[in-house]
């Protein structure tokens, strides 16, 4: 299931590691393993992975393949995720573990993107 985004929004938490922001779109995840079908949300997404809006739970260190495509760009970008922790019922984050250093740089200019459009006056 794959939802867009037409706004964009940054979410602060002084406990994570990086910012995150919502730069996303068409975010379909396969558990590997598996071939059913995994009802999805539009979530955040940080240098190091995301958090995903589903009812679905997963236990942790299970291995995602995640593809999503990038809001600005349009860039499509694939990788294996591990999940770090799960929201029962709300959703689960997951930390990339494979990504590739062009993926990896699509992502960071689109943050980059996204800090400079937020800094700017409207």
């Amino acid at each position: 299931m794959n939802e867009s985004l037409s706004e964009e929004a940054t979410i602060q938490t002084p406990m994570r590691r990086s910012e995150r922001h919502v730069l996303y779109r068409d975010l379909a995840i396969v558990y590997e393993g598996y071939s059913e079908a995994i009802p999805l949300r539009v979530p955040d997404l940080s240098m190091h992975g995301m958090f995903i809006n589903t009812p679905r739970t997963f236990p942790e260190s299970a291995v995602l393949c995640v593809k999503f495509r990038l809001n600005r760009s349009g860039v499509e970008v694939t990788a294996r995720a591990e999940v770090r922790y799960c929201l029962a019922g709300v959703g689960i984050g997951v930390e990339f573990v494979e990504i590739s250093p062009e993926d990896q740089q699509a992502i960071e200019e689109e943050m980059q993107a996204a800090r400079a459009a937020s800094a700017s006056p409207a």
